[in-house]
């Protein structure tokens, strides 16, 4: 009775693509869920870093279970290393793929170096393990590489400059209402 109204298939299937607040307020969410990370700056953005490194390399549906390992093996956070394989998503996968097949292709001298097969899917991934997986598995690892050095500066960057923030405000607050934050 006080439920909502259920919205049709075409409706439900663009907000999926499309979400209805947009693109940017989902990134500036993510955003203040990153800073806001309990840890420090380094292991939040170790662990963010991970979890984009492991978006450029092939291994679908390990891509959490991977770089949860990594960041937990290094001292990263674990939670910013799941939130950080959102980079790779259904609209950034075939930008990602097709740059790992092209490096990986140049850098073990294919034939058609940079041209992907005909069928670029999964099933073709799969099916043809030395012709696209190994060219994308070795084209991943330098991308991989690039994307975690690039994040883990912005990130922990950030979020060191969000936390001196905060603690400045956290000690503007004490000395001028005292009694409101030690009662």
């Amino acid at each position: 009775m006080f439920g909502r109204r259920p919205r049709a298939l075409h409706i439900r299937l663009r907000d999926l693509l499309w979400p209805r607040a947009g693109w940017r307020r989902i990134g500036v969410y993510f955003s203040h869920r990153v800073r806001r990370l309990p840890g420090s700056p380094q292991s939040i953005a170790a662990g963010f870093a991970f979890g984009v490194a492991v978006s450029f390399t092939p291994l679908i549906g390990f891509h959490f279970v991977l770089a949860a390992v990594l960041a937990w093996a290094t001292g990263g956070s674990i939670l910013a290393s799941a939130i950080g394989t959102a980079v790779g998503n259904p609209w950034t996968f075939p930008v990602i793929w097709f740059a790992a097949y092209r490096v990986g292709a140049w850098a073990i001298g294919a034939p058609a170096a940079g041209q992907p097969p005909d069928a670029f899917t999964m099933a073709s991934i799969v099916d043809n393990p030395g012709a696209v997986f190994l060219p994308m598995a070795i084209g991943g690892v330098p991308l991989a590489l690039g994307s975690w050095l690039v994040s883990f500066w912005l990130v922990r960057r950030a979020v060191a400059r969000y936390q001196h923030m905060r603690k400045t405000r956290i000690e503007r607050r004490r000395r001028t209402r005292p009694e409101v934050l030690d009662g």
